[in-house]
């Protein structure tokens, strides 16, 4: 005699937390994330489907496999991942678990979701973020970033909050931990006055590391002087 697992029929969606790097595809058109365990070989976009990790051609979330999205039920659960030194850079995912999922004690497995908000902490540096830079690692095709001030940006590939919203695409917001909202899906037109502002800040930082560059150049002695 085989036990089932009881059934929910909720009427709506549930949510939950979870943490996750940014990530930028390697010709800039496409952003979403990678997760910090185990489907961490896998970038996914902001509305996507799970796929098992090991190859196999069963639908996830299998009672069997451990494929499948995974969320918490509680938002400071996931901030607490965090703190751990190999995840100081991760951004926090408000989610929607979409489609069939397993619940635990402390969250889900599910075959679908939603990226709703993503939470960008602080620069490295400690300074509030106007930006995701290129974090030095990533995946075959996929740049990861990180929270970076204009001061830390310098020369490194970079998006704005909301460009990298824009291209994250499915109404996802960013939210400055501290500050507030920046949805792409407000800006049609055009960017607003605080997109502009990081910006010209993004443009400043590397203006200046340029004219550093140049600076080194012309304080080198000629050839041939002494």
């Amino acid at each position: 005699m085989r036990l089932r697992l009881p059934e929910e029929r909720p009427t709506e969606p549930p949510t939950g937390y979870k943490i996750a790097h940014p990530m930028l595809s390697q010709d800039g058109t496409r952003a979403g994330f990678t997760g910090v365990s185990l489907g961490g070989a896998l970038p996914y976009g902001v509305l996507d489907e799970a796929r098992c990790v090991y190859g196999r051609r069963h639908r996830a979330p299998h009672r069997r496999c451990d494929c499948g999205f995974h969320c918490v039920h509680d938002r400071a659960a996931a901030e607490a991942l965090s703190c751990t030194a190999e995840h100081r850079a991760a951004v926090l995912l408000e989610v929607v678990v979409l489609g069939a999922y397993i619940r635990f004690e402390r969250g889900f497995r599910y075959a679908r979701q939603r990226v709703r908000t993503a939470t960008v902490g602080p620069c490295a540096c400690g300074a509030v973020a106007g930006a995701l830079a290129d974090a030095g690692w990533g995946r075959p095709g996929w740049r990861a970033l990180a929270a970076a001030c204009a001061g830390c940006v310098r020369g490194r590939t970079s998006v704005s909050l909301a460009a990298f919203a824009r291209l994250a695409g499915g109404g996802l917001r960013v939210v400055v931990a501290g500050r507030g909202v920046q949805p792409a899906t407000e800006l049609p037109e055009g960017l607003g006055v605080p997109e502009l502002v990081a910006e010209a800040a993004l443009l400043q930082a590397r203006l200046d590391w340029f004219q550093t560059q140049l600076t080194r150049l012309d304080e080198r002695p000629a050839g041939g002087e002494e």
